[in-house]
């Protein structure tokens, strides 16, 4: 064995044996640690046992000191419960002493009344035998009284209730008089204001249009070319039109009747041009009756528009300003319904503004109050219920569609502009010279207002005048008192509002008087 394999064994040797010292320390200090380890585990227990052993004293002794706290302040309580029990039963025996006291006074007093009651029974009977007694007297004084007077007592009852409700309503009238003068003065005096400022301040003309058109002619032989071959240009002009031609023994004229006044016043500008021009034949009447109408539906336009402009009354829907120029050839009681409308138009609109009302609005319901009558002679019914559909259809407000329905009353008024127009429709139509009326339709009215006044008793006469718009009645003034001529006068004009109808209205005057005569001889 060389020496490089001994020095090499040697180390390996060496080697491993510091391997194995190495180990045996290493070994040894790990088991050196856990020692001390364990130790310290051992003493931190400990502690925390002598801690947790402490804090157990210490938590022991304090709920010890709260439960004896808590003891204690219960005790309080219990006194404090007790002293008041004691106070409350003290009370209760008072109110007991009390009530024991009040109880026998009670038993007293009620000792007393039941000897009153006694005595009272007793009363009784003696007052309800006595009252017997007095009936007795009183039903034989009422006969003595009846036996003397002639007169029963149901008929006594009776004359005495009448005198009692004739003095019931002498008193009812001087009351009724004294409140209707004093609510009226101030009424009247704001009314005739507005209607006198309204009137005043409008200052209009009147067309009076007949309900038929007169043609005149050139000559008696115009006739002839009018009526035409066997009646063919007369028959195409009555067809063209929709109006008759009435030619008659009228010289040098000829009459246009229907009831539309649209085709008549067409019928009547055609024939006047054909007469003008002289060729009448069917074609021709045919072609001038179309540019007629033509011509006729732009005045109508026009006359719409111009009324809307004149009374201010904008954005109105073109299909109502049409009805509105056809009423320029409508015509009632021979007053134009155009200039009619435009008058209301004003009236409204100055009575709204003395009242501080929209005046458009009621200038804007014043105008279209009657267009109804624009088309009453093609649809059934009341032109005020026509007028009120039509102004709904093309979107007019709601107030003015129902005070246009409102106007003659076919459905009740529920506001200030209803009146409005109602005062102003009959302010338009009832003026004198306004409407003209025929003289039978005219009289008779006379006639009814007199025959009212006259079926009253102690009406001697009666008289209709100012074209019956005034009523004037003469009394007996034997008959009839101050009083009672107040009470006829309000019968009277209520039972002309029942069985009369009349534009404006009538004012009916109750004179009495009592005249002492002598002769001087």
């Amino acid at each position: 064995m060389d020496i490089s394999a001994l020095t090499l064994l040697i180390s390996a040797l060496i080697l491993i044996f510091g391997v194995l010292i190495g180990f045996l320390l290493r070994k040894k200090l790990i088991e050196g640690n856990q020692a001390n380890i364990e130790s310290q585990n051992r003493q931190i227990v400990e502690n925390a046992i002598h801690e947790a052993d402490q804090i157990k004293k210490e938590a022991f002794i304090q709920s010890k000191e709260e439960a004896y706290h808590i003891k204690q302040e219960a005790e309080r309580e219990i006194q404090d419960s007790r002293r008041e029990l004691k106070d409350e039963q003290r009370r209760l025996d008072r109110k007991l002493d009390e009530v024991e006291k009040e109880k026998t006074v009670l038993d007293k007093r009620e000792g007393k009344l039941s000897f009153r009651e006694k005595n009272y029974t007793k009363l009784e009977q003696a007052q309800a035998a006595r009252e017997k007694e007095i009936d007795s007297l009183v039903e034989k004084q009422r006969y003595k009284l009846e036996t003397i007077a002639g007169i029963g007592r149901d008929e006594a009852k009776k004359l005495l209730m009448e005198s009692i409700e004739s003095e019931a309503r002498m008193d009812a009238a001087k009351r009724l008089a004294k409140i209707e003068n004093e609510m009226k003065m101030a009424a009247d005096r704001k009314g005739k204001n507005i209607l006198a400022l309204a009137i005043a301040r409008y200052a209009g003309d009147y067309v009076a249009d007949k309900t038929v058109s007169m043609v005149p002619l050139p000559n008696e032989e115009m006739k002839g070319r009018i009526i035409g071959r066997e009646g063919r240009n007369i028959r195409a002009i009555e067809a063209a039109t929709g109006i008759d031609i009435i030619i008659d023994d009228t010289p040098e004229a000829v009459i246009l009747s229907g009831f539309n006044p649209i085709r008549r016043e067409v019928a009547r500008l055609a024939l006047l041009q054909l007469i003008s021009d002289g060729r009448i034949h069917p074609a021709r009447i045919e072609e001038v009756v179309n540019n007629v109408t033509k011509e006729i539906e732009v005045g109508v336009r026009e006359a719409g528009e111009q009324a809307t402009f004149d009374v201010g009354a904008h954005g109105m829907h073109v299909e109502l300003i049409n009805l509105i120029g056809r009423l320029k050839y409508r015509t009632s009681y021979g007053q134009n319904i155009l200039q009619h409308s435009l008058e209301v138009a004003f009236l409204c609109g100055v009575m709204a503004a003395e009242l501080g009302l929209d005046v458009k609005k009621a200038k804007r319901t014043g105008l279209l109050h009657d267009i109804g009558k624009a088309v009453d002679h093609e649809i059934e019914g009341s032109h005020a219920i026509i007028g009120r559909d039509l102004a709904r259809k093309y979107s007019e407000g709601d107030d003015i569609v129902y005070a246009i329905g409102a106007h003659h009353e076919d459905q009740p008024p529920k506001s200030v502009l209803d009146v409005l127009v109602q005062s102003a429709d009959a302010l338009s139509g009832a003026r004198p010279g306004a409407r003209k009326e025929m003289l039978q339709s005219y009289v008779k009215r006379l006639e009814d207002l007199e025959n009212i006044a006259n079926t009253f008793k102690g009406v001697e006469k009666s008289y209709a005048i100012q074209a019956g718009r005034d009523l004037r009645i003469i009394v007996d003034s034997q008959k009839i008192k101050d009083d009672e001529a107040l009470l006829m006068s309000q019968d009277i004009a209520k039972k002309i509002e029942e069985q009369l109808t009349y534009p404006g209205q009538i004012r009916v005057t109750v004179i009495r008087e009592t005249r002492a005569v002598e002769y001087a001889k």
